[in-house]
């Protein structure tokens, strides 16, 4: 069963923190340079598996009593928030060219760029918490991977004009504090419950 509040809440974290990350920037620059229904094909894909593999350890994770499950979220969303509000940008990573322009070649850079740049990343992490957090794969799931390709669809179409538009650094301080709160919650159903 699908829980919209669920999948709401996940697309909405999954997407703040998500959006000032590099990977964000490489989908722009991947989309300035080739056709972008291309790049976004690769991107996408590797995204659902990201999603997918990390729902499958957050629903491990739920096998464990509560309590526990709630402490231990609760200590990784606070430690996902002190990352982000941590976070130094140290410029532009060089995405090299594909020797063609064949939807195989562009959609496989994005697809390794995105599969190698984000194994372990802090949003990888976060569905998994999400996952053991609401005991709803499906809900959290459809959340990530919708929250992921946005953020990449944003990335590839119109980065240049968002960042514009919005500070990166409010963007992450905004997902640091719903990770905050989201930390601090658990937290206090790990103790109270």
């Amino acid at each position: 069963m699908i829980s919209l509040t669920v999948m709401a809440l996940t697309f909405g974290v999954v997407f703040l923190a998500e959006l000032p990350d590099k990977t964000a920037l490489a989908g722009l620059v991947l989309g300035t340079r080739y056709r972008a229904s291309y790049v976004f094909v690769g991107v996408a894909a590797a995204f659902a598996l990201h999603v997918t593999l990390a729902v499958a350890a957050g629903s491990v994770l739920t096998l464990l009593p509560q309590q526990l499950v709630h402490a231990l979220t609760g200590v990784l969303f606070l430690g996902g928030a002190a990352m982000l509000l941590m976070k130094h940008d140290d410029g532009d990573e060089e995405i090299r060219r594909p020797q063609d322009q064949s939807f195989w070649k562009v959609s496989g850079a994005g697809f390794m760029l995105i599969l190698v740049a984000e194994f372990g990343d802090l949003t990888q992490i976060m569905t998994a918490n999400l996952a053991a957090r609401y005991d709803s794969p499906l809900s959290v799931g459809l959340g990530a991977v919708l929250a992921l390709w946005a953020v990449a669809g944003l990335g590839i179409v119109g980065g240049k004009a968002l960042m514009k538009r919005v500070p990166l650094g409010l963007i992450t301080k905004i997902a640091a504090l719903l990770m905050l709160a989201l930390g601090l919650w658990s937290l206090w159903e790990a103790v109270a419950g």
